[in-house]
């Protein structure tokens, strides 16, 4: 099977205790499930509604300012930002806003009408979206397409370990949820597809990424 991001060849692995194959991109080191695993939106959202965050726990709100303290030194001084895949809670979009940046978000299962088409930002955030993905190239573009030109992407997800060994031992893709899973390379790769800037990565689970001003955005085809 091709790769979803750069369509190279991929090698698989089956998981020994689990029974999944998964496939790994060595070029743009990409790795994802067997499609078969990938689940339907109500499927997805009974794992989603058993999550349990307290928008006043320390600790909660600590996960979100981390994020924040990485990605708004990185990106200027945006005046609008999205938080996108934001789940039930909208505590990101208050910690942006706290810092002076308006801040709207969108969720596809609890804020499903918060995202309108002729809306751009300076700034797009989304925290442990990636892995949930099906096609997370399409979603890469079009969230390109709503940043202003000169705006950023700002993405966590973790990263891989790269090695097939570890990557059985790693606890992240033991969530049936997470189908795929990313390292910086993976969005070097698609940065160079779309003419956009790798701004750079944490070396864990962070990346941005800057829309070049009169960059082009090809539309992609998934094989």
């Amino acid at each position: 099977m091709n790769c979803h991001i750069c369509n190279q060849h991929t090698d698989s692995f089956m998981h020994e205790k689990t029974g999944i194959t998964y496939y790994h991109c060595k070029s743009c080191e990409f790795i994802f499930k067997s499609p078969e695993c990938y689940q339907n939106i109500e499927a997805q959202k009974t794992r989603y509604d058993l999550h349990e965050n307290d928008e006043d726990h320390p600790g909660y709100r600590a996960y979100f300012e981390r994020f924040l303290d990485y990605v708004l030194p990185l990106v200027g001084a945006p005046k609008s930002a999205l938080d996108f895949g934001c789940g039930r809670s909208t505590l990101l979009a208050s910690l942006t806003e706290e810092r002076g940046i308006e801040c709207a978000y969108y969720d596809p299962i609890y804020h499903p009408d918060t995202l309108y088409d002729s809306k751009k930002y300076e700034l797009i955030l989304s925290t442990e979206v990636f892995e949930h993905l099906h096609q997370p190239k399409v979603v890469f573009e079009s969230l390109l397409e709503r940043l202003e030109e000169g705006g950023y992407l700002a993405l966590q997800t973790q990263f891989h370990p790269n090695d097939k060994e570890a990557f059985k031992k790693w606890y992240y893709h033991q969530d049936p949820t997470h189908i795929v899973f990313f390292r910086p390379q993976t969005f070097k790769v698609l940065s160079e597809m779309y003419g956009c800037e790798f701004v750079g990565d944490n070396g864990k689970n962070m990346i941005i990424v800057k829309k070049v001003q009169g960059g082009q955005l090809p539309t992609m085809k998934i094989d």
